[in-house]
């Protein structure tokens, strides 16, 4: 095997969004969207804790509760699945340059 080719990390998480699997740059950004996730109900937390109005404040740790339940499900999933690469990523969607020059020989 050649030298393992690079990917931006934009690259990466576009194929992962399509492609069956989890890549690691699709997970790094994952964590990265709930970390500011949680930045952003703490802020939103203080604030209803500042107001001291009883309803917002269970409004917004209900959301809080949603957003760790919902990354805690992420992260034991892909804990029992575990990370594919990008390169198996494009040979399940049959984008590798090599399936691609093949495919364009035999259809010439």
């Amino acid at each position: 095997m050649e030298g393992k080719e690079r990917y931006s990390s934009a690259e990466a998480v576009m194929l992962g969004a399509l492609a069956p699997g989890v890549n690691g740059p699709t997970w790094n950004t994952l964590k990265i969207a709930f970390l500011l996730l949680g930045l952003a109900l703490s802020a939103m937390l203080g604030l209803a804790f500042s107001f001291s109005d009883s309803s917002l404040i269970f409004h917004v740790a209900f959301l809080v509760l949603i957003a760790g339940t919902l990354f805690m499900l992420l992260s034991r999933f892909l804990a029992e699945t575990g990370l594919v690469s990008v390169e198996h990523q494009m040979q399940e969607m049959g984008l590798k340059p090599e399936e691609v020059e093949n495919r364009n020989k035999k259809s010439s």
